[in-house]
């Protein structure tokens, strides 16, 4: 508890000399100083324990401890360029993960294209990749990162755009999607995946799902006000057969023997699917465009991986 006290202290003292420097907006001047007294109250410690003082200043120490670091792990430093037989070996490395991810072996696949990473970490192919093998092993977020690295080092790599719409749209993230998808148009106009999956996420922005919906934004409200369902649903219900099984289904008193307090048969199972399909063949006689309306809504879309899944 003594060194996690000097620490605090430390900290205290470097937003001190942040408020006392000047050069900050009002409203972050008046964080510093909630910050403060946050650390002062859980710690226990202020600026008037003297004592705890250590030798050097929290900055001192930060760049002591910047200039110790090894320099190809300093961010202002130039890369580390690989030797030939690094390359070599990343390439053999990427090969076999290749052949895992033909073979659906998708974890050894990502630790192949991890070690590719580790010997030339400025191929961009590596990280899209892997990109590819975390999706298929349902790792979303990890492929969204594989992708930004896979772009910050080529910004005109399509196939990352691309996976990185996949991923996104896996998340849910249609809107970002979108702008991925269209970047990659933009680089491969010609791609039909591309094209295909963009339309299919431009679709799921705009499907905003009812409050009493279901699963994947299914609108049973809009449903239950239609005239057309209601007034089948009404005739189906007012079928005294109907009436007659599901009366017995729910109190479990009635099957076709007669005996009661039983469950169910399967005899009056297959007259209620039967009286379900029955309904279902009427709905389709009297207005298919309420059923193709359902099958719209049922069907789930989801993007294509397609030429996405070949690796380079």
């Amino acid at each position: 508890m003594a060194d996690q006290k000097r620490l605090a202290y430390s900290i205290i003292q470097f937003l001190h000399d942040q408020l006392q420097n000047g050069g900050l907006s009002p409203d972050a001047q008046e964080s510093l100083e909630v910050a403060i007294q946050c650390l002062e109250t859980a710690f226990g410690v202020s600026m008037e324990d003297q004592g705890l003082a250590v030798s050097q200043t929290l900055p001192e120490i930060f760049e002591a401890a910047v200039g110790k670091e090894p320099e190809h792990l300093r961010t202002n430093s130039e890369p580390v360029t690989p030797s030939e037989d690094d390359i070599a070996e990343a390439e053999r490395l990427k090969t076999e993960g290749n052949e895992q991810m033909k073979a659906e072996n998708f974890e050894a696949a990502v630790s192949f294209y991890g070690k590719a990473i580790e010997l030339n970490p400025s191929n961009a192919v590596y990280f899209c990749n892997r990109a590819a093998a975390y999706s298929k092993l349902g790792n979303y977020a990890g492929a969204v990162r594989d992708c930004e690295r896979a772009i910050g080092i080529d910004p005109n790599y399509s196939k990352a755009y691309g996976r990185m719409g996949l991923a996104l749209s896996s998340l849910n993230k249609h809107t970002e999607a979108v702008v991925y998808y269209k970047k990659a148009l933009e680089l491969d106009p010609d791609n039909d995946t591309y094209k295909s999956n963009l339309k299919i996420a431009e679709q799921k922005m705009k499907e905003t799902p009812s409050p009493t919906g279901g699963p994947g934004g299914f609108d049973l409200a809009g449903l239950l006000n239609n005239p057309g369902f209601m007034s089948m649903a009404s005739n189906l219900m007012n079928n005294p057969q109907v009436q007659q099984l599901m009366s017995g289904m729910i109190s479990g008193g009635h099957n076709t023997m007669g005996a009661a307090g039983t469950s169910p048969s399967t005899n009056d199972l297959a007259s209620l699917i039967q009286a379900g399909q029955q309904f279902a063949q009427q709905m389709q006689q009297q207005n298919p465009e309420l059923i193709e309306q359902l099958r719209s809504q049922i069907r789930s879309r989801t993007p294509s991986a397609s030429n996405e899944d070949q690796q380079e």
